[in-house]
């Protein structure tokens, strides 16, 4: 029973990476997308934001679509769909085909995200569950550190259409996977939509929903424009730049982990700690930003800190409503995508305001509104119902 319940979480771990890497894979090649369709940079980018709107748009609708059919089903149907839609990315003779043909799977994102999750979550003891959760959430963060440059190496070797072959590849081995080695797995309790929705009229999960959206904001400041940092605060360059990037994405997976098995011991406590030792990492950049080997220590506690806060802002909104699992992770899912936007632009505005150096401020003060909100939740709601994350 353990083996294949380790087994079914790697192959969720497989499924999210090739997800998760034909959505931000594409940010390595932009420029030469760009100059294969003749179009701007700034237009090629579509391919990249309106991915993010429509996760963010379809994130607490299609999860609750989906909840009701065969987990095996669902993961199979948007796989096949991922699948379908890279081989048109590879046969796409226009910017418009190729643009249509990520938009379509964009929406299908978060009800295989949120299934992978809500399943990891239920193949295991419920306090052991935030470690399989993370695992799958470790599946995100390597779609996300190692799909941008996966995909700029096959894209500069070969070709972008030999780039979307490879999104392709990855998730036809994770639909070949879930044929193979998944077992059925009907829904035993069919919830209605009504009762999973029922769950925003609970004051906490609002509460939860601005930890997430803070918690998003704060890393999305920071961590969009580390490559801007590192070369103009830092002036790292070439492959003394690539190393501090591998880094920071080798400190998020381990991040990953170490979340998982932080929440399992003691929830509100890291809950509670993270937004403090995040904001502590990125006031020190103040003082390392200058020196190039102090600067790798920091993007390390970075890159620690920013995977953790990403299980943190899971679990913190799936145990305000676990009577509705599969809402709750569309939830997470679409709260996180607004979140790096709302972020990404304040990070922005802190740059053209004030400096490279200081989208950190950003950070810090998303981190002071996730904390403030962490600990509402916990004052308003500290009993014993909600004895699990107190």
């Amino acid at each position: 029973m353990i083996q294949r319940n380790n087994l079914l979480i790697y192959i969720l771990m497989i499924g999210v990476f090739g997800i998760l890497t034909t959505e931000m894979g594409i940010v390595g090649i932009l420029p030469s997308v760009a100059e294969q369709f003749d179009i701007s940079v700034s237009r090629a980018s579509l391919l990249v934001s309106l991915f993010a709107l429509a996760v963010a748009i379809s994130g607490p609708i299609l999860p609750l679509l989906f909840s009701g059919i065969n987990r095996k089903v669902v993961m199979l149907l948007v796989l096949g769909i991922f699948i379908i839609s890279n081989i048109v990315s590879y046969f796409a003779a226009n910017f418009t085909i190729l643009l249509i043909a990520r938009i379509i799977p964009a929406f299908f994102h978060p009800v295989y995200c949120s299934m992978a999750l809500t399943v990891a979550a239920g193949s295991v003891r419920q306090e052991d569950a935030p470690k399989a959760v993370s695992k799958v959430i470790l599946g995100v963060t390597a779609g996300m550190i190692l799909g941008v440059p996966i995909t700029n190496y096959i894209a500069s070797g070969t070709s972008i259409e030999k780039a979307m072959l490879f999104f392709a590849i990855v998730n036809a081995i994770a639909f070949i996977a879930t044929i193979i080695f998944v077992p059925s797995m009907p829904v035993k309790e069919r919830q209605s939509y009504g009762s999973q929705i029922s769950v925003l009229k609970k004051p906490m999960i609002w509460l939860a929903i601005l930890s997430v959206l803070f918690i998003g904001s704060a890393i999305a400041s920071v961590n969009s424009f580390s490559t801007e940092y590192l070369g103009t605060v830092t002036n790292l360059t070439g492959t003394t730049l690539t190393f501090a990037l591998f880094l920071l994405g080798l400190a998020s997976l381990v991040g990953n982990l170490a979340g998982g098995r932080l929440l399992t011991k003691n929830a509100m406590k890291t809950a509670l700690l993270f937004p403090i030792a995040l904001g502590i990492s990125l006031a020190l950049s103040f003082f390392t930003g200058k020196s190039t080997v102090l600067m790798l220590i920091t993007i390390m506690l970075w890159g620690l800190f920013f995977a953790i806060g990403n299980n943190v802002a899971q679990y913190w909104i799936t145990s305000a409503a676990p009577e509705a699992p599969d809402f709750a992770n569309g939830l997470f899912l679409s709260c996180s995508n607004f979140g790096i936007t709302i972020g990404t632009a304040v990070g922005g505005l802190f740059i053209s305001g004030m400096g490279t150096p200081y989208i950190v401020v950003g950070g810090i003060l998303f981190l002071l509104l996730s904390w403030i909100s962490i600990l509402l939740r916990k004052y308003m709601f500290n009993s014993k119902k909600h004895q699990q994350v107190s």
